[in-house]
């Protein structure tokens, strides 16, 4: 075995450029592959790290459409009820409020920046789990004044990136108390602009109602809390009430991005099919090119099985440095594009031994007609050639 590797390895090293293009053929399939399972990996990784911090017990109750197909509304006890419900834990109601927000009042109205305004309750941020990038969120004491929560994307398009600064909301001044980081399980916050209850009420016309009802249940009793929301938030109109699980969307999100890894995998497995066939191309003109060679090896006694032997070896050296190689890249590009998002590596090692596997199993194939045709040539006429 010693020596059919180095007899097969001198014979790739006395044709570099054409062995290290046909490897690099190889390489890029088995990396195309190796990043697209890295990537896919990485992302479900730190999409299921996400879903642990936010829990996947967040539910949302808001209003549908009524038989006659308007907007119904909810109830204002609607909080209070949903609260009653034994299994759940916590409980914050919204409501969207008819008025604009701009960074100042020479901005035409119609400018909004896709910003809405929403009336909330203190408790929002507990229930979503939302953190607070700068000041502090609404409180017993905030929600009865001028004060103006921005959501992330709010806060952005605003230009607004520190707490004590105003903003010109429903015809007169806010003071941003707070900023809050990005919520994913809840994306409609990050682009709104948060204030009180009783503010909303008192200075901007809102009649109270809730809009959104976001409430935690416990872990265990997620399902049967759903089943009975709808009927517990409106007992006379159950069929107007809407229920979900935004975490259910993230799933979706990652299933969807399964299916595109596939589409991905599929086209890196034409990458590698196209390097294996460059593979078997150079082994056959190698085949052509070494006949004086296969002759006088055949002359001084070896056999049709050494001369297939050594011709099939090639072809798995070739094949396996390309996908070492390959292997090589493709984690290294996982790294580079984790890092850029911020999330954790991870390449599932059946994947680096399947590309590996691959890369041998192609180069087999590749290499098993040329060695074939070397194994059958004559020493007579290998060296007549």
């Amino acid at each position: 075995m010693r020596d059919l590797l180095v007899l097969a390895g001198g014979g790739l090293r006395a044709r570099r450029l054409r062995s290290i293009l046909s490897a690099a053929g190889i390489a890029l399939g088995i990396a195309a592959m190796v990043a697209v399972l890295g990537i896919s990996a990485s992302s479900r990784t730190n999409l299921l790290a996400e879903l642990d911090a936010l829990g996947t017990n967040l539910l949302t109750v808001e209003a549908g459409q009524t038989l006659i197909g308007g907007d119904a509304k909810l109830p204002e006890t609607a909080p209070g009820m949903i609260g009653r419900i034994g299994p759940v834990q916590s409980t914050a109601a919204t409501a969207r409020v008819s008025t604009t927000v701009r960074r100042t009042d020479h901005i035409p109205e119609a400018e909004t920046g896709g910003i809405a305004v929403r009336a909330a309750q203190p408790g929002l941020a507990s229930t979503l789990r939302a953190t607070v990038r700068a000041g502090r969120f609404l409180d017993g004491a905030t929600d009865r004044y001028p004060a103006v929560v921005l959501g992330s994307v709010a806060a952005d398009r605003l230009g607004i990136d520190r707490v004590g600064g105003r903003v010109w909301l429903g015809g007169r001044w806010f003071t941003v108390t707070g900023i809050l980081d990005p919520v994913p399980l809840a994306p409609e916050i990050d682009r709104s602009a948060l204030i009180g209850f009783p503010v909303a009420e008192s200075l901007l016309g809102a009649d109270g109602a809730p809009g959104t009802v976001y409430l935690r249940a416990d872990p265990s009793q997620v399902d049967a809390v759903r089943s009975v929301l709808a009927p517990t938030t409106n007992p006379r109109h159950p069929e107007e009430v809407r229920v979900s699980r935004p975490s259910d969307a993230l799933a979706a999100r990652s299933a969807a991005g399964a299916a595109f890894t596939g589409l991905l995998l599929g086209l890196g497995a034409v990458a590698l099919i196209v390097g294996g066939v460059g593979v078997a191309n150079v082994m056959v003109v190698s085949v052509l090119e070494r006949r004086p060679e296969i002759g006088l090896r055949r002359a001084l006694g070896a056999t049709r099985g050494d001369v297939r032997r050594q011709f099939l070896a090639e072809s798995l050296l070739l094949s396996g440095a390309g996908g070492a190689g390959g292997v090589a890249m493709g984690a290294a590009i996982t790294a580079a594009y984790a890092a850029g998002r911020s999330w954790g590596v991870a390449v599932p090692v059946p994947a680096l031994a399947g590309a590996m596997a691959a890369a041998l199993l192609i180069g087999a194939v590749a290499g098993l007609y040329p060695a074939l045709r070397a194994a059958r040539l004559a020493p007579t006429d290998a060296l007549r050639t």
